[in-house]
């Protein structure tokens, strides 16, 4: 029997039942030199990592200005006496998070799929989604918060909202809506004109092989980089601030500003990387994982 060869069971002929794949000596030897081999990387890795933040923080904490820093971004008494203010703001940025991802999702989706669309007669539609991914995607987003949150309510149409927080997730979902709807556009186009076919060949309509063909194999595609794009997005929540809602960023701005330390800053920073950390980990094993069913790795 070669190596790796299918072997009968103990107490079976051979041929006889299902066959068990008997791992040979030389198998057995390279896997464990692999585990030995990454056992040693994993430990080298360990080793440098913590000889680099040992290195770090040995550097800072000599520098001859740290008691200052200390004292000024990492003061434990002005960290807990800001801690729930900045903590009830950050609920107010993932409050606009939530409500401006939904919009976002159903914005950027709707104009991809205008996009998509070849007949003559929506030319102009498409012109127009082509017109507002650009500018949109050209215009900074604490420029179109600042557009957004002043220009309208100085027109001072009825029933124009004037809410800050509600014009700031406007301004979100104009901006965030532009870079998502060319997300999706590349899903859409990376799935093979060939799916079309066929489903157009089983007598679909355009709308049924978007619907139950090529959009579910586009949203598999794009979900690490949409994670990616709403990682980005938890962070520019912050910049509704200049709108004057009490957000964590504000919150740590009062207090900043009343007890002349920056320790409160520090407390928003922690919170939001407490939050954006986990979900771009999760992106990265999403990423893996795609990477790992395109080349035939494995469906985990």
């Amino acid at each position: 029997m070669t190596e790796g060869e299918a072997a009968a069971p103990p107490g079976m002929p051979e041929g006889a039942g299902s066959p068990v794949w008997v791992k040979s000596e030389r198998q057995l030897r390279r896997e464990a030199e692999l585990r030995g081999r990454a056992r040693r990387s994993t430990s080298v890795a360990t080793a440098s990592t913590i000889v680099v933040v040992v290195a770090l923080v040995v550097v800072i904490t000599t520098s001859p200005g740290w008691p200052r820093v200390q004292e000024t971004f990492f003061s434990p008494e002005a960290f807990v006496k800001a801690m729930p203010d900045v903590l009830r703001g950050f609920l107010l940025n993932i409050q606009i998070f939530l409500i401006a991802e939904v919009f976002i999702l159903v914005l950027g989706l709707l104009v991809a799929l205008v996009r998509g669309l070849r007949s003559p007669v929506f030319f102009p539609l498409r012109a127009l989604a082509v017109l507002y991914t650009d500018v949109f995607r050209g215009i900074p987003t604490i420029l179109l918060i600042y557009l957004v949150g002043f220009g309208i309510p100085a027109l001072q149409l009825q029933g124009a909202p004037s809410d800050p927080v509600t014009l700031g997730i406007i301004a979100l979902v104009l901006s965030y809506g532009a870079y998502v709807a060319e997300v999706f556009r590349a899903g859409i186009e990376s799935v093979h004109p060939s799916q079309r076919a066929a489903a157009r060949s089983l007598a679909l309509s355009h709308g049924q092989t978007m619907r139950y063909v090529v959009l579910p194999q586009a949203v598999r595609r794009v979900v690490p980089p949409l994670l990616n794009d709403f990682t980005s997005l938890q962070k520019d929540t912050a910049l509704v601030t200049v709108l004057g809602p009490l957000e964590a960023l504000r919150q740590a701005s009062i207090h900043a500003q009343y007890d002349f330390n920056y320790t409160p800053y520090v407390a928003a920073a922690l919170l939001f990387i407490a939050l954006t950390v986990p979900m771009a980990r999760f992106t990265d094993h999403l990423a893996a994982r795609a990477a790992r069913r395109r080349t035939g790795g494995g469906t985990a």
